[in-house]
């Protein structure tokens, strides 16, 4: 690479060369005319070896001072622009072979050229994609993880139910366990489809008329089964007759993983409330929770895909739920906050600034 640059640099010097030395025969010639004019006009007679001498001497000289200025201006173009222009050439040149680790010097700071422009793009370029490499390498990882979890729990129970042996409670144990394991899945492969299309906008909101307040009650009766295992208390403050123009799927999608999180979260004998009120013409709802809350550290990543702040949780979630919400919200233009302790239980408060109808 090096030996094509110092080729193509030698090719430049010898056109530029080739440029000077015509220009100094033209120089000459016109030098030479002149000399013959005005012997013609004035009457001045040179002899021929003066006017020789003359031509010879003015072609000398333009030719030394068109080296001089080739050999200037080589110089300036190295510094100024090879110089820069090859650092930019080399960092293409590992971007597209998927290096992302490059850094251009960007000079310096209010005495910026072209190039410096150039140079800091490029190195915010290659910051998003090493991101995005990043991204994906965990991505990638871990899907893998939370597939290989749930099937390693069917293989192994698959495997305990070939024994002829099983007594009938064992075989319907193993059986639910199976089961589990491929809800675990199929909410899995769910989760990542609609986050991906949500990710890549091939979802469109279906903007409809609907009463919030009886879309929460239906979501949250879902989990009936769940709060009267665990013997949460449920305190509901429902504001009745509020209608909203939205996207229903999107937000049952949206309760469900909050209310999830928050039976998740809350210890037996906790309490999970729920409000609903109508506050400067927009609908403002909250999902509280006693349960263990959120570390500071822990809130910075909440809604990040697959993070999962409490690891002695992961076999009930795949650390989608909140990323879901995120994304949602987002395509929604619902505003959502988080207030939260570490052991004082979690508010989740959503804003949805869209019209707000009241049934007459």
């Amino acid at each position: 690479m090096k030996k094509g640059r110092i080729k193509h640099s030698l090719f430049s010097m010898s056109r530029y060369l080739a440029f000077f030395i015509a220009v100094c025969l033209v120089v000459t010639s016109s030098f030479l005319l002149y000399f013959r004019t005005v012997m013609n006009v004035a009457g001045v007679e040179f002899q021929r070896s003066e006017i020789e001498y003359a031509a010879k001497l003015t072609f000398v000289n333009i030719l030394f001072l068109s080296l001089v200025l080739t050999i200037i201006y080589a110089v300036v173009r190295t510094v100024r622009i090879r110089k820069p222009l090859n650092r930019i050439l080399d960092a293409l040149s590992h971007l597209s072979r998927g290096d992302f680790s490059i850094s251009i010097d960007e000079g310096v700071p209010g005495n910026e050229t072209e190039f410096d422009v150039i140079a800091k793009d490029l190195n915010k370029v290659a910051i998003e994609l090493r991101n995005v490499e990043t991204l994906r390498t965990d991505f990638v990882s871990n899907v893998s993880h939370e597939i290989k979890s749930p099937l390693a729990v069917i293989q192994n129970y698959a495997t305990l139910l070939s024994s002829p042996d099983l007594e009938p409670q064992q075989r319907i144990e193993y059986c639910g366990q199976i089961i589990n394991g491929t809800q675990r899945l199929s909410t899995l492969v769910s989760d990542i489809l609609n986050l991906n299309r949500l990710e890549n906008q091939e979802i469109f909101p279906s903007q409809k008329s609907y009463d919030l307040g009886e879309q929460l009650c239906e979501c949250l009766l879902s989990f009936e089964n769940v709060w009267e295992d665990k013997k949460i208390e449920i305190n509901t403050d429902l504001q009745s007759d509020v209608c909203i123009i939205s996207d229903r799927n999107l937000l049952d999608i949206v309760w469900k993983n909050l209310f999830s999180n928050a039976f998740k979260f809350t210890p037996s004998g906790g309490n999970v409330s729920l409000s609903l009120h109508v506050e400067d013409d927009a609908a403002v709802v909250h999902v509280c929770d006693s349960g263990c809350g959120i570390t500071p550290e822990v809130g910075k990543h909440m809604f990040d895909k697959f993070y999962q702040g409490d690891t002695s949780r992961k076999s009930e979630s795949n650390g989608l739920g909140l990323a879901l919400v995120r994304r949602i919200v987002d395509i929604l233009n619902v505003d959502i906050s988080v207030k939260s302790k570490a052991g004082e239980g979690t508010d989740f408060r959503l804003v949805l600034p869209i019209e707000i109808q009241q049934k007459q």
